[in-house]
């Protein structure tokens, strides 16, 4: 495992994690940063509305006054992300949710790439926790592996753009200030901004935040609405790594049909290919046309 430089112990380091009604979870994302090789000088930020979650993040707070609550007013995950950053005292801050959990070592791997003073935000790599026997659970591996993973891996490898994963980053506090409240793919969003700044977005693929899923077609139908629709926002415009149905059958087709180990997935990945139109047909009408707002 990589471990930090001396100069990054020394830097202050705002810890983000961001949890709706996640009270079953959210012990669990504190714990495992809690376990990390963490810098000397660090804060945990938890931001959440509800009071069921609050109750469990303020019994870690008693124990550790490192770890703080910040309650937002449940218009989604861009204001309490805003909330938090008027908050944090770090040079850098790593972003997370209270719904996952990150692997070990995860946090020293991100912070190793902000040894290069240009780069400016640092993205680990999902893992699905999804059981691939089912057919949402396979779809989950496969667009984490033949799809982010694969997509990022590539873009890192000629050193181009890449936009990072909101379940699991880090970036400089200087260079963001805040995010539209109503943008639906803020992790797109904040990598597009740093970009336009003059700073690399990098890939550390050794941070590795492991995922639980959607289990049921209409949520995943809903996460997807939000991750693909941020892609259609005025606020992407412009930016290298903006997704489209044209762009995803052209880059993402040929991966995805060798991902199967055997015909039922195979079979599956078919599925999948209808799925995505429908969720591009849902882009269009309800962030495109409708301007539908999605504040969680």
């Amino acid at each position: 495992m990589l471990s930090t430089t001396s100069e990054t112990r020394n830097t202050m380091l705002t810890i983000i994690i961001t949890a709706h009604r996640e009270e079953k979870t959210v012990g669990r994302a504190i714990e495992a940063f809690l376990a990390q090789a963490l810098p000397q000088d660090y804060e945990l930020i938890v931001v959440c509305p509800d009071d069921e979650t609050a109750s469990v993040v303020a019994t870690y707070a008693r124990q550790n006054d490192r770890i703080k609550h910040l309650r937002d007013h449940g218009k989604g995950k861009p204001a309490a992300l805003n909330l938090a950053l008027c908050s944090a005292a770090g040079e850098l801050v790593v972003l997370s949710d209270g719904d996952v959990h990150i692997g070990e070592g995860a946090v020293s791997t991100l912070l190793v790439a902000f040894r290069d003073p240009q780069v400016g935000a640092a993205s680990g790599r999902p893992l699905s926790l999804s059981p691939r026997d089912t057919i949402l659970g396979y779809w989950s591996h496969l667009l984490v592996d033949a799809g982010a993973h694969r997509r990022r891996t590539l873009r890192a490898d000629r050193g181009g753009f890449l936009e990072c994963s909101g379940y699991l980053y880090a970036f400089r506090r200087s260079l963001v200030d805040n995010v539209p409240e109503d943008a639906l793919a803020e992790d797109g969003l904040i990598s597009y901004l740093i970009w336009k700044q003059g700073f690399r977005t990098v890939y550390a693929p050794d941070a590795v935040v492991y995922v639980k899923y959607p289990t049921t077609y209409h949520d995943w139908m809903a996460q997807k609405i939000r991750s693909m629709g941020g892609y259609a926002q005025p606020y992407m415009e412009g930016s290298p790594g903006r997704r489209s149905f044209r762009s995803e059958a052209i880059q993402g087709a040929w991966s995805a049909i060798k991902y199967p180990h055997d015909l039922r997935e195979l079979w599956w990945t078919l599925l999948l290919f209808v799925a995505r139109v429908h969720a591009w047909l849902r882009v269009w009408w309800d962030v495109s046309w409708r301007k539908k707002p999605f504040a969680e």
